[in-house]
């Protein structure tokens, strides 16, 4: 596994490169391509409160963390447990629809995406509505129950994903009262 440490208001020494990568390494049982999946990890320290962001592409899902502690190596421990809930969590989620097609090994593939799936904020000045941000990524087929999972570990509001029944370009979101909603077209 491939391992991007960013430190914000802090110094990413040896040791605790070495930390994140002993702890995240334990993870790489679940994937398929070991040597193809990025962890990017970012630690930011902020006022006595250490914050550590873990964001690991793969082919069909996205593990997405963030934890605060006090300790820098403590919050480093949580997120390791916090990915580790969220990949059998998923597991156990696919596992029933893959039963009979085989093992969800590939599910856990690498794969070469850059950042995470994302929309395009806009921002409206007076009459004009400027563009600050675009982002690209492929639409993975899947159905509405797995674009709600992936939404949930992304932490999004949203998730934008093909249909695998009528291959066609689905939203699934976030109501205010908590329930989920889907997008389709005609």
């Amino acid at each position: 596994m491939n391992y991007n440490v960013r430190g914000e208001n802090i110094e990413v020494t040896p040791a605790i490169r070495e930390y994140v990568e002993k702890k995240i390494g334990k993870l790489e049982r679940y994937f398929n391509n070991v040597p193809d999946a990025n962890a990017m990890v970012n630690l930011k320290v902020n006022n006595n409160t250490s914050k550590v962001e873990v964001t690991i592409p793969m082919t069909h899902l996205v593990l997405r963390a963030e934890e605060e502690n006090a300790d820098m190596y403590a919050a480093i421990d949580l997120i390791t447990d916090k990915l580790e809930r969220q990949i059998r969590k998923h597991k156990t989620k696919v596992n029933r629809k893959f039963r009979t097609n085989g093992s969800t090994a590939e599910l856990f593939a690498a794969t070469t995406l850059e950042a995470e799936p994302e929309a395009v904020p806009f921002e409206e000045e007076e009459s004009e509505l400027e563009v600050v941000r675009n982002k690209r990524f492929d639409l993975k087929p899947m159905d509405s129950e797995e674009a709600i999972l992936q939404m949930n570990m992304l932490g999004h509001n949203f998730f934008v994903y093909t249909n695998s029944d009528t291959n066609t370009t689905n939203v699934v979101y976030r109501r205010k009262d908590g329930r989920y909603g889907l997008i389709e077209p005609n």
